[in-house]
């Protein structure tokens, strides 16, 4: 069923306004995944806090268009069935969320990247982004460095007043 005008213009504001707040907009290729694994690619990616949409690329271009900071871009890429990650919260969080679904569908492929700059990136970019630690995992090592020392200087006084304790144990055992 054909949309209709009024369908069409809410359709690309919506997808203007994921555009706008989306700091990493990432486009994909999906042609021979099943509707049952896109859902649950939105599930999942729910619980990061990326929103998942399959858009006409002609509307999609309309809203690039109506949007000042992307009105400079190649446009030719968004072309063939795709899929669309937007995340508002996490900088890698759209093209992380596809590229761990993309593990077990190897369907997916990424085509582009869209930052909240205006900046169009193309796929091997975003192969990198998606590699990158997320925030947690970057937290998480910072916190093991910082504590790395401190553990390393408790270890070292534990030796040392375990090793007194050796001795004076053996001492008492030589003395009896």
């Amino acid at each position: 069923m054909a949309l209709t005008k009024n369908k069409k213009e809410l359709i690309i504001s919506q997808v203007g306004e994921l555009i706008d707040k989306s700091k990493l907009t990432v486009a994909a290729k999906y042609a021979g995944t099943s509707v049952q694994a896109l859902e649950s690619l939105r599930k999942e990616a729910k619980k990061d806090g990326t929103i998942v949409k399959v858009v006409k690329n002609r509307l999609v271009i309309k809203a690039l268009s109506n949007n000042p900071k992307f009105k400079d871009i190649d446009l030719s890429l968004f072309k063939d069935m795709l899929i669309y990650a937007f995340n508002e919260n996490d900088e890698l969080g759209s093209a992380q969320t596809l590229a761990n679904f993309a593990k077990s569908n190897t369907n997916i492929e990424f085509i582009a990247g869209l930052t909240n700059k205006g900046e169009l990136l193309n796929s091997d970019d975003v192969k990198v982004l998606a590699s990158l630690p997320s925030k947690e995992q970057l937290r998480s090592i910072l916190v093991g460095t910082l504590i790395a020392p401190l553990s390393g200087f408790a270890s070292v006084l534990n030796a040392n007043i375990t090793s007194l304790l050796y001795v004076l144990k053996a001492r008492e055992n030589n003395i009896n």
